[in-house]
């Protein structure tokens, strides 16, 4: 694992010195052994896991998580060193943008099978999360190296400034937990930033399909579309729009909604006829 805004792929980790660190991909090496041997006894990866690695880079996390599983796809932007990559039969190497990665129909990818890992480069992390959210339904658990501002918000319960859309939209669909905090200084060279590792386990049935999923989308974007503002504001129009939310009290603000209420409204829009 590595750090800092790039594009999306991951970044160059493991040895400093046997890889440049790259300015446009904002390459940082991560170094701290009990840190790699922390976040990959949590991954606890097994043979015959059907595992995905976004962001391989040099190996710090790839190379002890493939001793032990035997095998590994890796999603690499960095041409140089997915072509090093390649060199390595127990690595399947897959060379693009992660944002452009169908990961429902990789080999391996079957219901509730894909056990992603990595590190989400910073300036796009959000999108790939929601990017992950198309493929939840092949994913057994994801285990991600973030901004720790970013783990924070995805855990984050109601009435703290964290919370928000993020955490309403993943919370829908996972049971999440901070994993352990990794300070700057476990990087080579240090970041500007805190980091953190979260654990994300699909928690599936929370919506009742596709369409309940878009009006779940839809209502979370109206109501912190303007945080400071009470709901009568913002989500107060679209719930009239849709007829739903009678005795919705509105007097709130929408980061003191619980997720299972935007849920329920959810479902209620979604069952109205088209």
């Amino acid at each position: 694992m590595n750090r800092r805004p790039r594009p999306a792929s991951g970044g160059a980790q493991g040895r400093p010195g046997t890889h440049v660190a790259r300015k446009r991909f904002g390459q940082h090496f991560l170094t701290d052994e009990f840190v790699i041997g922390s976040i990959v006894d949590a991954i606890d990866p097994q043979p015959g896991d059907a595992l995905v690695e976004i962001g391989p880079g040099l190996g710090a996390l790839t190379n002890p998580v493939v001793a032990r599983s035997g095998k590994l796809t890796v999603i690499e932007l960095d041409r140089d060193i997915a072509r090093e990559l390649r060199l390595r039969e127990e690595l399947s190497v897959v060379e693009s943008d992660v944002l452009k990665v169908d990961f429902s129909s990789l080999p391996q990818a079957a219901p509730r099978t894909l056990r992603v890992i990595g590190n989400l480069p910073y300036n796009i992390s959000t999108p790939i999360l929601f990017h992950l959210l198309h493929h939840v339904a092949v994913v057994q658990d994801q285990h991600f190296m973030l901004q720790k501002e970013v783990v924070d918000r995805l855990v984050a319960e109601p009435g703290g400034k964290e919370y928000g859309r993020l955490s309403v939209m993943l919370q829908a669909h996972y049971a999440m937990e901070p994993v352990c905090d990794v300070p700057p200084e476990s990087f080579d060279p240090p970041p500007k930033v805190d980091s953190a590792v979260v654990r994300m386990v699909p928690a599936p049935g929370r919506l009742s399909g596709p369409v309940a999923q878009r009006m779940l989308q839809e209502l979370v974007t109206a109501a912190f579309s303007q945080r400071r503002k009470i709901l009568r504001h913002t989500l107060g129009p679209w719930l009239q729009q849709h007829g739903v939310g009678a005795g919705f009290d509105l007097t709130r603000r929408a980061e003191e909604i619980p997720v299972d209420a935007y849920l329920a409204l959810a479902e209620e829009a979604a069952a109205k006829p088209a």
